[in-house]
């Protein structure tokens, strides 16, 4: 009986600690919501200041955002937001780049080559490639769609 999964569970439940889970979604609406509004601020700012199309201030504004998120890291600053925010700190681009900033700030002792460079790819491999493979994907599907139609 000690070994059962389920007597367990239930044996434990008195020690664990209550979930917020709705002040827990508050805060990560909040924060991923202030995330994308200085997003959208940064490309306003394109768009008015460069006279960019809101098209072409697309590049610029996530490279900006993924600047700010890697220096946010890379000075502990993305990680104290994250313990608050929790999954709201992860919007796409800026919790991308914190992710690739800290695999490579993990590593930074083995040196450029070996350390930094070898680990900010090491994830972000990973994502590229599934992001070069669905996009084919979904080409070919879509041109299919349109052979049919």
């Amino acid at each position: 009986m000690l070994n059962d999964p389920k007597n367990y569970s239930e044996s434990i439940k008195p020690f664990q600690p209550e979930v917020p889970y709705l002040m827990n979604c508050v805060k990560a609406f909040l924060v991923g919501g202030l995330i994308s509004l200085i997003g959208q601020l940064i490309q306003t700012f394109y768009v008015h200041f460069f006279h960019f199309s809101n098209q072409e201030a697309g590049n610029p504004t996530v490279a900006t955002l993924i600047l700010i998120a890697s220096l946010l890291t890379g000075f502990g600053i993305y990680d104290k937001i994250a313990r608050v925010a929790g999954a709201g700190s992860i919007v796409p681009v800026t919790g991308f780049a914190n992710s690739i900033t800290s695999a490579a700030l993990e590593h930074k002792n083995e040196g450029i080559v070996l350390g930094i460079a070898t680990n900010l790819f090491s994830l972000a491999g990973e994502v590229i490639v599934f992001g070069v493979v669905s996009a084919a994907v979904l080409g070919m599907i879509r041109l299919f769609i349109e052979q049919i139609f």
